[in-house]
């Protein structure tokens, strides 16, 4: 064997994982200058220090990177050919203009894009992992970046594995390896095992960073982190490319429409110019004006301005953001589907007492069974940090002090798993025969027992309607045995019940009360007792709409569990396929479904659904495929997160509503203008200032006020309703343009210079100006009011606009001074803009916006009807055209 490198006093020894599969786990250890016992805290801080982080890459913001993604944008290539076109043919001021607009565009560009980098880098740092190590002898909860090779980890069933390491242990354990294999089958792994040289993937000794222990339990020791491990020598190589959610789908359709638009009006102002007989360089400029001007060249800074704030508002009420655009997502949600514990429940897990149901069985005797059979037995009789929560109640329950676990020697184990939800343990007591110790779900134990009688099932449900969470213990003799199969868990005899209680949250009611306002319906899958289930629901007012089992749910074809899951709102005792199920089919109908879990089990649903969400807490592959992460696990806090989301895309439709409608008119009347006057209405340096002005201004946009009624309901991108939208609207900016083409020359007989000015300032006022009548279905300023800033914002473009055709840049900028009634007529102009703009509005939205039914969630199918609060009617037919969920 080819001999491995040794380690310094003052260095961390190093080694691959090929080159530990070919050690005992013992020679690993002492290789890396470790024990059985881990390391100590002093110890494994020095070697932090000369490794650096267990981490593949960063998520730092690069404001390298992000200069560049400025340059990608077509409206700055636009920019830059139009510049260098009047650079190229002498026009200086035009040029001058347009370089100002292209630098102001970056540099607004970069300025939003970066603060939500940072934004996002924020939030990275927040969503953290952590793993049970042997730190100074004893657990500890360690964050997995600060992990070393030395250090001794304890992986359970559902555990990212955090790095390369030899087993030291293991109990049954088998690994889903197809992030680096793709063979979609568990792998079993053997501490025992020892490999030939040259098996890069460690063999059945070791488990690698970025698997997922998928049955069993084992100990090991660290031996790569970062991306000295295998899968961070793979990852370090490689970029990711994260699939696009509907929002940035939406924005692409949108940005199609845009170059369609531009594409028909810039060619017939091209050739129209021509036909005229115009200067062919100068047409060409005007008609790439036309195009950049009909672009709201600044969207992205407002998505990216939207979605940072929004990420900054979400993370003070403690909801984390792993993607900016999953918050759109989350403000889609109409549905949903959550388990039990901790969300409607405290989660805080205490034992309330054993009860046999057979003679010969005490209450002693039960809890003693159910103690043997814990992860916490052959510890020091108490509760082990990383236990479940049902085993940790256990042993800090009064059975639990009192245990004294010296006597039993543990022969062997059956982890549990989620298919059949017990656990099962082989146990000696001194001399005396072996005994076979089953502990699970009473419906899984009950089915290998022999003395199941009508007054223990009586007695289980009492217990379950209750609302006690109840594990039933069962055992038989097994002197011949020394090791288990899953064959031997038969003939077993029923000893008695453990009995849990966990509390229904004090704010689950109201927060429950707050989702069924936001027209969202919620759905319990849990892997608990119906009966218990119910109970919950009844104590918190959630009158369910039905209830399915697991076992019904796998009697059951797509299309009849598609019509009893829209209409049902508790599933219990499901597996985790089956609440993946569940989350697809309810998705096939046409609902914008979240999926709430945090554990191993919950994984297959949280890829499923259309935004997934997990919690703090959650067990590492549950917070892997989450798009959002809850430092609270409260439907309270994941309704201020639907709100913010809904928040957000309603600024956002603002934007790009005013944008479309005002560009689209302007631009139209340019190019009508265009074919019947003797000269340009507009320079192509106007034209962008004007548009930059206007952009500029809508900045505040992210910041301003949104109606309540406008997030009782989630919105969705519709491109025929925003076509209609700019056309209407579009329309009746056009009509005002040759309004004032009329007034400034057929009343004030204008000069191309004064007429350039005077359509200058009536364009940037009214395009601005409508964003108050736009924001609000209401009435504007009286029954809703806009934000300060968007108010001063847009005060201070409609001020800049007048004044710039009055300063003393006006004649460099092309402008001529006008006659002061030009101003009388301008505000009358303008306040019959608004007025015709608001009715159209009332009329618009009154014809377009749909009567919905939004369920209020407290009593099954009572409903109310809500004049809905959105831009568009939701595409119920979307979820079926979208690809089943990530990764």
């Amino acid at each position: 064997m080819q001999s491995l490198r040794t380690s310094q006093p003052a260095a961390v020894a190093h080694m691959t994982i090929a080159e530990a599969a070919a050690l005992t786990g013992g020679e690993v250890l002492a290789h890396l200058g470790s024990a059985p016992v881990g390391l100590t805290a002093a110890e494994a801080h020095r070697r932090r220090a000369l490794t650096g982080p267990n981490a593949i890459r960063s998520h730092r913001a690069s404001p390298w990177l992000v200069l560049a993604r400025q340059f990608r944008s077509a409206i700055l290539i636009l920019l830059i050919i139009a510049a260098g076109l009047s650079v190229f043919l002498g026009d200086a001021a035009n040029a001058m203009v347009i370089g100002a607009i292209l630098l102001l565009s970056i540099l607004l560009g970069f300025s939003s894009e970066f603060r939500a980098e940072r934004a996002a880098e924020a939030l990275h740092s927040r969503v953290t992992h952590s793993v049970v190590a042997l730190r100074d002898g004893a657990r500890q909860m360690t964050p997995v970046v600060d992990l070393v090779p030395g250090d001794v980890v304890l992986l359970a069933l559902g555990a990212v594995v955090p790095a390369d390491i030899r087993l030291l242990s293991g109990d049954d354990l088998q690994c889903d390896e197809s992030i680096l294999t793709g063979e979609s089958l568990p792998v079993a792994k053997d501490a025992a095992a020892v490999s030939g040289r040259g098996e890069l993937d460690g063999g059945p000794g070791c488990v690698l960073m970025g698997t997922v222990v998928s049955g069993g339990s084992c100990s090991g020791v660290v031996v790569a982190t970062g991306p000295r491990a295998e899968f961070g020598r793979i990852a370090a190589g490689l970029g990711t490319r994260q699939p696009q959610t509907e929002f940035q789908k939406g924005l692409g359709r949108f940005s199609f429409l845009l170059m369609q638009v531009a594409f028909v009006l810039t060619a017939l102002i091209f050739v129209a110019n021509v036909m005229l007989a115009r200067p062919l360089i100068e047409a060409l400029l005007f008609s790439l004006a036309i195009a950049v001007g009909i672009t709201p060249q600044l969207l992205p800074a407002v998505v990216s301005t939207c979605l940072a704030a929004g990420t900054r508002e979400l993370a003070r009420h403690r909801v984390l953001v792993k993607r900016l655009v999953c918050i759109e997502d989350l403000g889609d949600m109409d549905v949903l589907v959550t388990d039990k514990t901790g969300t409607l429940t405290e989660g805080q897990i205490t034992f309330q007492g054993a009860i046999p149901v057979t003679e010969g069985n005490s209450e002693e005797s039960i809890a003693v069974l159910g103690l043997l059979a814990t992860e916490g037995f052959g510890g020091h009789g108490t509760a082990q940090v990383g236990q479940n929560p049902l085993d940790a109640a256990l042993w800090r329950s009064t059975p639990g002090q009192a245990f004294n676990p010296t006597p039993y020697e543990r022969l062997d184990t059956i982890p549990f798993d989620h298919h059949r939800r017990m656990v099962s343990v082989l146990v000696r007591e001194g001399s005396a025969p072996a005994r076979l110790i089953a502990k699970g779900a009473p419906e899984d134990v009950l089915r290998h027992c022999t003395n199941t009688t009508q007054d223990a099932l009586a007695l289980l449900q009492e217990q379950f309607e209750n609302g006690a969470r109840v594990i039933a213990v069962a055992a038989r003799p097994a002197p011949d045995r020394t090791s288990l199969a899953e064959g031997d868990e038969q003939g077993l005899a029923l000893a008695g019940f453990l009995v849990f209680r966990d509390r229904t949250k004090g704010t689950a009611k109201a927060s429950l009360a707050q989702l069924a306002d936001l027209g969202i319906s919620v759905k319990i899958a849990t892997g608990d007792n119906a009966s218990v289930t119910e109970k919950t629901c009844t104590d918190l007012g959630l009158v369910s709409g039905g209830t399915l089992t697991g076992e019904q749910i796998e009697s059951l074809s797509d299309s009849e569990l598609r019509k009893a899951a829209t209409q049902c709102s508790i599933f219990a005792r499901v597996s985790p396929e089956q609440k993946a199920r569940l989350v697809r089919l309810l998705r096939s109908d046409g609902r914008a479904v979240g999926f709430l879990g945090d554990g191993v089990n919950d994984a297959l649903a949280l890829h499923q659904a259309d935004v997934g969400i997990s919690v703090e807490s959650a067990t590492d592959v549950a917070k892997d495929a989450a798009d959002i992460v809850l430092l609270d696990k409260d439907l309270g806090v994941l309704a201020e997160g639907v709100t913010e989301g809904r928040r957000i895309f309603a600024n956002t439709i603002k934007y790009v509503l005013m944008g479309t409608s005002s560009n689209f008119g302007n631009m139209f009347s340019a190019a009508a203008a265009s074919a019947v006057l003797p000269f340009l209405p507009m320079l192509p340096g106007q034209i962008l200032l004007n548009n930059l002005l206007y952009d500029s201004g809508q900045l505040a946009i992210p910041g301003d006020r949104v109606d309540a009624e406008q997030l009782h309901a989630p919105a969705h991108w519709n491109i025929g309703f925003i076509r209609r939208f700019m056309v209407v609207f579009g329309s009746i900016s056009s009509l005002f343009d040759f309004a004032t083409f009329a007034l400034m020359l057929v009343i004030f007989h204008a000069a191309p210079g004064e007429f350039r000015a005077g359509w200058f300032m009536e364009s940037i006022a009214t395009q601005t100006l409508i964003i108050f009548v736009i924001r609000t279905r209401r009435i504007p300023f009286f029954r809703s009011k806009p934000s300060p800033g968007l108010a001063a914002a847009a005060g201070a473009v409609v001020a800049a606009g007048v004044i710039l055709p009055l300063s003393p840049v006006a004649a460099a900028l092309g402008f001529d001074l006008l006659p002061a009634p030009f101003f009388l007529a301008l505000v009358l102009m303008l306040g019959g803009y608004l007025l015709l703009v608001e009715f159209a509005k009332k009329s618009f939205f009154g014809r377009v916006a749909p009567t919905v039914r939004v369920p209020l969630g407290r009593a099954a199918g009572h409903h109310i009807h809500r004049r809905a609060a959105r831009f568009s009617t939701p595409n119920r037919k979307r979820a079926l055209r979208r690809p089943a969920r990530r990764r």
